[in-house]
């Protein structure tokens, strides 16, 4: 299982809205079991097949006729209904596979039981929740989307070692350093969407792509309440989707026209993440300023905190946000110390 765990990663940025998840099926049952591996895979792409279909057809057609002595272990139960693709539990049950293990039932309504139940009909052995906690961590945002009804929230920031996020008059600063720049790239890559808010848009102009790491760029979501940023910005240029939110007394401007831009009234966090939990955003990493983070912290409307300390000092600027929750993990990203934190 955590071989499936760690193949299913390998799909993150590229199957969203799905969940990530890997299959290993070993020859663990029957008379002679060997505990050999007979095939892996893992959902490598949003539209392509299921971790157990690339499963089963890197199985050989030698090892076939092992499979009602074999062990599926899947990351997720089994989808039981056709989407995109067929379901798998139909799959499994073709093939005559032995057992099924899984960590985690499918919080999805769609499937949510029903796979396991066409399985165990089917007289296919099911055994649930073989490390659970691991496989709700590698599927947070399809959970949180599912059984929280809004998309999975990353706090993203960089902070001194005396507290400051930015200069004084909340002028930019650069405080991390490259290798931390990197790593924000390959974040975005992984995220549905990148929130900023009027200040960060106006002062930095950021672009909020992915052009230092390969991938896709997230959708790009901007707070403009008063709709007062200038349109020269690099968020308006169309070049990838952008959602603008502003208060619902103020006239947009429409959808325009360029379909890439797109202004939604909104008169609460609640509001918004409700509409984009409608568009099918899964995750949203927040990079800032100061002030839009500490809205999302106050509201509790957060999952994670990633943070990069500087071993620098400012002695003056915008005070970073007041950091929450537990930590879970920390390491030294070239200077810089990054801090993860969770609810």
């Amino acid at each position: 299982m955590r071989r499936a765990l760690e193949l299913a990663q390998h799909g993150r940025g590229s199957v969203s809205p799905n969940p990530m998840v890997g299959c290993v099926i070993v020859h663990d049952l029957g008379n002679v079991p060997t505990g050999r591996m007979l095939g892996e895979g893992w959902h490598r792409q949003y539209g392509g097949p299921h971790a157990e279909v690339n499963a089963i057809r890197a199985v050989s057609d030698a090892d076939e006729t092992l499979l009602p002595e074999s062990t599926a272990y899947v990351t997720l139960e089994p989808c039981s209904h056709y989407g995109k693709t067929p379901p798998c539990a139909d799959l499994l049950i073709a093939k005559k596979i032995g057992r099924v293990v899984c960590c985690n039932d499918d919080p999805n309504p769609l499937v949510s039981g029903q796979g396991f139940a066409k399985l165990r009909a089917a007289g296919i052995d099911v055994i649930t929740g073989l490390l659970a906690e691991e496989g709700r961590r590698l599927n947070a945002r399809f959970f949180t989307f599912f059984e929280q009804k809004r998309p999975h929230i990353i706090l993203k920031w960089a902070e001194t070692a005396d507290g400051f996020i930015g200069g004084v008059g909340a002028k930019p600063v650069a405080i991390s350093g490259p290798l931390a720049s990197r790593l924000v790239h390959r974040w975005r890559s992984e995220e549905d969407a990148i929130l900023v808010g009027t200040t960060t848009a106006r002062n930095d102009n950021p672009r909020l792509n992915v052009r230092h790491w390969p991938g896709t760029s997230p959708m790009r979501i901007v707070l403009d309440r008063s709709l007062t940023l200038p349109k020269n910005l690099h968020l308006f240029d169309g070049s990838q989707p952008t959602r603008v939110y502003h208060k619902p007394a103020v006239a947009s401007p429409g959808d325009g026209p360029n379909p890439n831009l797109i202004y939604v009234p909104a008169d609460s966090l609640e509001t918004l993440l409700t509409d984009l939990h409608r568009q099918r955003i899964q995750s949203v990493l927040v990079e800032g300023g100061a002030q839009t983070l500490t809205s999302f912290l106050e509201a509790g409307l957060w999952d994670e905190i990633r943070l990069f300390r500087s071993p620098n000092s400012l002695y003056d600027g915008v005070r970073a946000p007041q950091v929450r929750g537990k930590l879970a993990d920390q390491q030294q990203v070239d200077e810089d110390l990054l801090l993860v934190y969770r609810q």
